[in-house]
């Protein structure tokens, strides 16, 4: 690994993901830069497929399925050790020194696949699967990187990813809808009598946040049992998960606490808010005797490949 893989991983989390930024530097030497790494190619490969550069237009053509399949190729050569560049040489190395199965970044690409194509999410059913392979196979890599080999603790790992995907849904609706993606289940919006989401009808909008709280009650179950994967990491990962997961939740509370006006802008949580979410996060792990978490079945719950 040369430096510049390293700086450039470093740059990408500080200017794409504060929140993460932030709940990264909980873990241990080594485990930190390797969610880095795989965090920096995750954050490159979305920028990819929208034209943008760490979650901002660049003014680049914008042709998907051209970029998906240039992706999809330097992915594989890096993967059988031809990187073309200093992200997927990081991406080459984690999955090597992590034991991480190719098939999981095959399971993210498949889930930009489905945002070039322009899927329909008919039910809630469809809209999990789609945040497993955006975000829930996200937190496999992750828990992997962490030493999670159980498949049950991996389970809940995913639970998280799909929460934070759940909470990102609810929050940019609006966002979303501007540049033609709909992703809230069709069957929810026919149910609010709505056939097509139109963002700048403001009479729309308490119906749409019906919707979104829908979205975020679900969330809420997957938080719950991810804290089940949380109590059986080491104390400074579970430290480090568990401020994250504080922070992205507190993102859906906003939401629900605002109403449809919280779409005036772009919700976010300051660095006061994340400090405090963090400590929260340090009490009931680190600074507290080692518990399991209350047991959460998972009957029910979307079922990963």
């Amino acid at each position: 690994m040369t430096d510049t893989t390293l700086d450039q991983a470093r740059q990408s989390i500080a200017v794409g993901s504060k929140s993460f930024a932030m709940a990264s530097r909980f873990l241990p030497a080594g485990m930190h830069e390797d969610c880095v790494m795989l965090y920096a190619w995750c954050r490159h490969a979305d920028d990819v497929i929208d034209g943008q550069e760490a979650g901002f237009a660049n003014g680049a053509a914008h042709d998907p399925a051209a970029r998906l399949a240039e992706l999809r190729d330097l992915t594989h050569r890096a993967l059988r050790g031809d990187a073309a560049a200093p992200v997927y040489a990081g991406l080459a190395r984690v999955t090597a020194a992590r034991d991480i199965p190719h098939r999981h970044v095959d399971e993210l690409l498949d889930g930009f696949a489905m945002d070039v194509e322009g899927r329909v999410y008919h039910s809630l059913g469809d809209l999990l699967d789609y945040c497993y392979h955006v975000a829930g196979v996200v937190g496999v890599m992750m828990a992997r990187i962490m030493g999670a080999r159980d498949e049950p603790v991996l389970d809940r790992a995913s639970d998280l990813g799909l929460a934070f995907q759940l909470t990102n849904i609810a929050r940019d609706v609006i966002d979303d809808a501007r540049i033609g993606r709909t992703y809230l289940p069709r069957d929810l919006l026919a149910a609010e009598g709505i056939d097509a989401i139109d963002p700048d009808d403001l009479l729309q909008r308490a119906a749409l946040h019906r919707v979104a709280l829908r979205l975020l009650d679900e969330a809420e179950t997957y938080y719950r049992s991810a804290d089940v994967g949380i109590a059986a990491l080491p104390r400074r990962p579970a430290l480090a998960i568990a401020a994250a997961r504080n922070i992205y939740r507190q993102i859906g509370v906003k939401l629900r606490t605002t109403g449809p006006d919280a779409w005036n802008g772009r919700l976010s949580t300051t660095k006061n808010e994340k400090l405090r979410l963090a400590a929260k996060a340090a009490a009931g792990t680190i600074l507290s005797p080692r518990r399991g978490a209350v047991p959460v079945s998972r009957d029910g719950m979307y079922t990963r490949p």
